[in-house]
């Protein structure tokens, strides 16, 4: 039972507690630190602490009287022997390393919230108006650049520079400005220039003072807008240009680009692209049914193989089918045959029927006259003729299937006479390759 409780007093997880360090003079360096400065990189890609701990001593000229400490990748703290070199540093303050500039400031031991924030460095203000050459008008050319600390300026004493000096307290977040323009009373707009001492390297896009060129936000930024940009231009482009009846497009010369185009209120397409594609299909299949012809003509083309219909004589019709025997046929009941093409004719399955004058809604034109169906196929059996007066040579033959049949051996000579007679005295008309349907 006692095991179960402490089972059940027991934690996985750890309380977090915080730790009290003991108030004792050897667990604090207050007193070391009284003499010693506090600063921070502002390019820290190009500034390695190792290094600058190293390095900023010798420039110091202090080399084996300060220690360097590395608080952070950005932040250092170097603990002077003596107050004098401390003051020394500290006089000139604008310092540089690899360059690029760092900000440094005397320890506190309860830092304000802008601490190492601003820059304590020297301006040279140029084209100060004359008019205008007072210690309160330069103090207000510099006041835009930062909290002025000094002006040096002495309006009883000679100026030998075309320039004076204001040393100001800089945020090391706000671009180094090299003119700005003031409007001037009672007279033109006059553009002040500046010149910040012992600053080196700078972003020469944004004019910033802690990244290159290559790495400002500023141009990032721009950068990807104008790809974005391009990219929509593309796109738009190539919407466009998919939007257009190409001169390939079965739809060319139907539709206009303004049909197809986007509708200017709701950016949308005008027509459906699925629409668009049936219509397409429907030009292409409607152009393959135009190239075949009539399906059902029953007309004669000269030299075709094919299983052909013309007059003969009597007025029956002669057959040559694809092995060159003739026959004859008579033509349904209601079907009146021509030497041209049939008059009055029937419907079909594809909607298509010859001797149609007005359009129907297969696209073909329907005669004002009576319809005539096809007959069906039991109606449309081939009835045996003769092909002409029996003469006194052929009788005792017999006829077949429409085909004069002999007792003996019959010469294809005179089928093929019988034929090349009654196609002379024909019309020759244009028939499909496909010749009559099969029965």
């Amino acid at each position: 039972m006692n095991l179960n409780k402490v089972f059940e007093t027991m934690s996985l997880e750890e309380e977090d507690v915080p730790v009290n360090l003991p108030d004792l003079p050897q667990f604090s360096a207050v007193e070391s630190n009284m003499l010693s400065i506090i600063g921070r990189t502002l390019n820290p890609d190009c500034q390695k602490m190792k290094d600058l701990i190293l390095d900023m001593p010798r420039k110091w000229q202090v080399y084996d009287i300060v220690r360097g400490v590395a608080l952070s990748p950005t932040m250092f703290q170097f603990i002077f022997k003596y107050e004098h070199d401390l003051e020394e540093v500290m006089r000139k303050r604008v310092w540089t390393f690899n360059e690029w500039s760092i900000v440094i400031d005397r320890w506190m031991e309860k830092p304000p919230d802008d601490y190492l924030k601003y820059l304590l460095v020297w301006v040279q203000i140029r084209n100060i108006p004359v008019n205008h050459y007072t210690k309160e008008a330069i103090e207000a050319f510099a006041d835009i650049l930062g909290k002025v600390d000094v002006v040096t300026f002495d309006p009883s004493k000679a100026q030998r520079n075309d320039y004076v000096r204001a040393r100001i307290f800089f945020d090391v977040s706000r671009p180094v400005r090299k003119t700005k323009v003031f409007n001037i009373p009672r007279s033109d707009a006059v553009t002040i220039r500046y010149d910040f001492e012992r600053l080196q390297k700078r972003c020469y896009h944004c004019q910033r003072l802690t990244h290159e060129k290559d790495k400002c936000p500023l141009l990032i930024q721009e950068r990807r807008d104008q790809a974005v940009e391009r990219r929509r231009n593309v796109l738009a482009k190539k919407q466009r240009r998919e939007l257009m009846i190409q001169r390939d497009d079965p739809l060319f010369g139907v539709l206009s680009d303004e049909q197809v185009g986007l509708d200017s209120v709701t950016e949308r397409r005008k027509i459906n692209h699925e629409v668009l594609q049936n219509m397409r299909e429907y030009l292409l299949a409607a152009d393959e049914d135009k190239d075949k012809g009539h399906i059902f003509d029953y007309s004669f083309k000269s030299g075709e193989k094919n299983l052909n219909t013309r007059r003969a004589e009597d007025g029956s019709n002669l057959q040559l089918n694809a092995d060159g025997i003739v026959s004859t046929w008579s033509a349904p009941t209601g079907l009146k045959m021509t030497n041209e093409v049939p008059l009055e004719g029937f419907e079909c399955s594809t909607g298509f029927s010859s001797g149609f004058m007005d359009a129907n809604s297969s696209r073909t034109a329907r005669a004002k006259i009576g319809k005539h169906y096809r007959p069906p196929k039991r109606m449309r059996k081939f009835k045996t003729k003769p092909i002409g007066p029996i003469s006194a040579e052929d009788k005792g033959k017999r006829i077949e299937d429409g085909v004069l049949k002999s007792s003996g051996k019959k010469r294809a000579e005179e089928v093929a006479e019988v034929f090349v007679r009654a196609a002379r005295r024909s019309k020759p008309e244009v028939v499909p390759n496909g010749g009559l349907p099969d029965q």
